[in-house]
Parts: structure tokens; C-alpha cells; sequence
């Protein structure tokens, strides 16, 4: 009889001790994979904005979201005239919805001049007037969703628009963007003059990092943000979201293991006997350890992969719902199974490690004697 074939069988005796305690892992793993992929996927979501132009960063608001980012065209006077700035485009940025299939629609104001400085190609069409009421442009993978070409209408917040080109961005949050000018946009939008960031391109030979940081010093108002890192510091909602994720996650292993050491307690009085023959027929204490970690392993095996397939499931049921449409697009990144792993093992051995010193300590005597 090999130590694995004992370790299988006696997991395999004990089945519904097997299945709380998997459960429990399971829990814990549905718990943080779920939140992961949810915190990521709606992060990545909103720092799409960030890949709407070709600019070596963005400029918004101090403090506050992206998407609530209000600046002037005062402010991005004077950013362009800081040393090491090259160009900077300023955009104003509004969210509506287009029906089911797009209940989050970005839309962006913006100069025809600017658009091609911004690195937007125009695929079909031309750029709108400057002055223009009821002109827009569509992104290429909004106008094959709705097959759009220049000249038909456009249906946006109840007033008709003629599409009159159809541009690529090269990202597919900006390529399921509408461009409005920027003029009448901004006086749809009450907000003469105003906009929410900059897309600033630097000069060359000048360190990207120092023309940010002299833009930061420039006003205690703005902000550089040049990557998904910077992203979800610079935006205090997101810096929430991460801290509940981790918060959830800590007290998710806590409360599991809490369930396992539980379950293996009540299997430790149960198993008094079983573990007094085994110390009398020889077994080393770090032997018989051994065990009650390999069986644990096992049930945390079978729970984490239970906990990633209902941490899927949950997610998926999530991306469906109808207030999430088009926000929570679900990304399975490598580190959140690792996450998982993680949790799972330290579910079981926090959740072990007692009841098995527990059991090592028993002498063949008292094991006899407590049964």
C-alpha cells in the first residue's frame, strides 16, 4: 500500500467530510477569482479611454475619475506651451447608450483639425465641419455592428446625426466611440470651453516621465496618467474597488480556513484510533503530518477547481446583466488562477496545520484511550 494510494483512500472514506471541506476551499476561490476578474475586467474597461489617441500620456482632473474629469481650454493652453510638450489635443467626453447591443457608447468631442494629430485614421468619409449640429464620425467596429457608411442616420440621445466618416483608432474601446465636433458638443453638453482630457505628445529627446512631471507641477489641478497603473491610482473609485478585492480576499481565506480547521477537528476525534495504530505500527510524527496535509491537498485541489468553475460561472451571469452590458467584458488574466492557487493552499494548510500537530502529538497510548 503506497502513501498516495492512503492518502486517495482515505479521502475517498471520508466523503462528506471530503465535500465540506472542499466546499469551503471552493468558497474562498469563487470568492477571489470572481472579484479578480471583475475588478480587472471593469479597470481595463475604463483605461481603454487612454488608448483613444496616440499620445505619450493623458492629462485629466486631480482626484477624480477619468470619465468626471473636467478641465478648460485655458488649462490645455497652457499645458501646451510647458517645455517638452510637442502637441496636446483636448477631448471632451460624454457616455450614453445605443440601444442593447451598446449600453455604454463613449463619445468624444473633438476638433476636425486635431483628429488626425491624435493618430485617428478616417477608413471611409471625411471629417465633420467644425461648426457642424448633426455631423458625426463612427468608430470602423461601431459602423460594422450597425453597418454605418457615410451618409446614413444615426439615432443618438433622440436627435438624428449624419454620419459623415467612419475613423480606426487602432483600440476597440475607441473603434465603438461616435466623434462629435468638439463646438457643439460642448454646447450640447452645457460646458462652453470645457474638457475633460489631454492627450499630450512630447518632444523628442525629452524623458516622457520628466514632462509629466512638470505638467503635475504646472497646476495642483492636474494629473499625467501614462498606463494602467498610473490609471487606477490616479482614480480614487478604482483605488476602492482594489482595496475591497484584497480586503475580500483576506477575509475569504480567513473564513475558509476557519471552515476547514473546523471539519478536520471533528475528523481528528473521529479518526482518534485509526491514528493511535498508525504511531504504533512505526509512523514518524512528520509522517503522520504528512498525511493529514496530503489529504488536505487533495480536497483543496478538487475545491479550487470547483471554486474557478463557479467563479466563471458567476462572472459570466455578471457580464450578462443588463447594467453591466458592455461595461464588464470578462479578462481571464494568468495571475488571477495564480490568485486562486494561492488561496486555495492557504485555505487548507492555515486550515490543517492545527489538527494535524494535533494528531502528531497523540501516543499510541492515549489514541487508544480517547477512542
Amino acid at each position: 500500500m503506497s502513501f498516495a494510494w492512503l492518502v486517495l483512500h482515505n479521502v475517498w472514506a471520508k466523503k462528506v467530510r471530503s465535500m465540506l471541506t472542499a466546499l469551503a476551499v471552493a468558497v474562498g476561490v469563487l470568492t477571489v477569482v470572481s472579484l479578480g476578474v471583475v475588478t480587472d475586467s471593469i479597470r481595463t474597461t475604463a483605461s481603454g479611454v487612454l488608448e483613444l489617441a496616440e499620445a505619450e500620456f493623458v492629462v485629466a482632473q486631480e482626484g477624480i475619475g477619468v470619465l468626471d474629469s473636467a478641465l478648460t481650454e485655458t488649462q490645455l493652453d497652457m499645458v501646451r506651451e510647458l517645455p517638452g510638450v510637442d502637441n496636446a489635443v483636448g477631448v471632451l467626453l460624454n457616455t450614453s447608450e445605443l440601444g442593447d447591443d451598446y449600453p455604454l457608447l463613449i463619445q468624444i468631442g473633438v476638433r476636425p483639425e486635431d483628429v488626425r494629430p491624435m493618430g485617428v485614421r478616417i477608413s471611409a468619409g471625411q471629417e465633420f465641419d467644425a461648426d457642424a449640429e448633426d455631423e458625426v464620425m463612427v468608430g470602423i467596429r461601431l459602423a460594422q455592428d450597425l453597418e454605418l457608411t457615410p451618409g446614413d442616420s444615426l439615432e443618438i440621445d433622440g436627435e438624428q446625426r449624419t454620419v459623415v466618416g467612419v475613423f480606426n483608432t487602432g483600440s476597440e474601446f475607441g473603434d465603438g466611440a461616435v466623434m462629435f465636433p468638439l463646438v457643439s458638443f460642448q454646447a450640447e453638453q452645457m460646458v462652453p470651453a470645457g474638457l475633460s482630457l489631454f492627450f499630450v505628445q512630447t518632444s523628442g529627446g525629452v524623458a516622457v516621465s520628466e514632462v509629466q512631471q512638470t505638467v503635475e507641477e504646472s497646476s495642483p489641478l492636474l494629473t499625467a496618467i501614462r498606463d494602467l497603473v498610473e490609471f487606477g491610482q490616479s482614480d480614487p473609485g478604482f483605488e476602492l474597488i482594489t482595496a475591497i478585492d484584497q480586503a475580500a480576499m483576506i477575509i475569504a481565506i480567513g473564513i475558509g480556513a476557519l471552515v476547514v480547521m473546523n471539519t478536520m477537528l471533528l475528523s481528528l476525534v473521529e479518526r482518534y484510533r485509526e491514528f493511535g495504530v498508525i504511531r504504533a505500527l512505526g509512523w514518524s510524527r512528520r509522517r503522520l503530518v504528512g498525511l493529514v496535509l496530503g489529504e488536505a491537498m487533495v480536497i483543496a485541489s478538487v475545491g479550487a477547481g470547483v471554486g474557478v468553475g463557479l467563479g466563471f460561472l458567476t462572472v459570466w451571469i455578471l457580464s450578462n446583466l443588463p447594467d453591466l452590458l458592455g461595461v464588464l467584458e470578462p479578462i481571464y488574466e494568468p495571475w488571477i488562477f495564480g490568485r486562486a492557487l494561492i488561496t486555495a493552499i492557504a485555505v487548507t494548510v492555515l486550515g490543517v496545520m492545527y489538527p494535524a500537530l494535533r494528531a502528531a502529538r497523540l501516543s499510541p497510548q492515549e489514541a487508544m484511550r480517547r477512542e
